[in-house]
C-alpha cells in the first residue's frame, strides 16, 4: 500500500490528458482553414490543461503547485470558449 501520489493516478490529470487527445482527433478532420485559426489554437488551450497540472504537481512549494492549478483552470474555459466558436462557426 502507502507509497507516493502520483501524476498519473490523478483523476483530474487523466481526465486532462483524454480531452486533449479527443480534441486533436477532432481537429485533425478539420479542413486546413480551421486548422490553422480555431484548431490550433484549441490543441494548445487543450493540452495546457494537463500541462498545467503536471508542471504545479512537479512543484515543492504548495503556492507554486495552486497557482499552477489556476492556471490549468484558466486553460479550461479558454478551451470552452474555443469549443464555443468552433460549434459557432460549423
Amino acid at each position: 500500500m502507502g507509497g507516493f501520489l502520483k501524476l498519473e493516478n490523478l483523476e483530474i490529470y487523466q481526465l486532462s490528458m483524454e480531452t486533449g487527445e479527443k480534441i486533436w482527433t477532432m481537429v485533425d478532420r478539420w479542413d486546413y482553414l480551421s486548422k490553422k485559426t480555431i484548431g490550433t489554437q484549441l490543441i494548445k488551450a487543450a493540452d495546457s490543461i494537463a500541462a498545467n497540472i503536471s508542471e504545479g504537481f512537479g512543484r515543492f512549494h504548495y503556492k507554486e503547485a495552486k497557482q499552477f492549478s489556476y492556471y490549468a483552470r484558466g486553460s479550461l474555459f479558454e478551451t470552452k470558449t474555443w469549443l464555443t466558436k468552433a460549434n459557432k462557426r460549423k
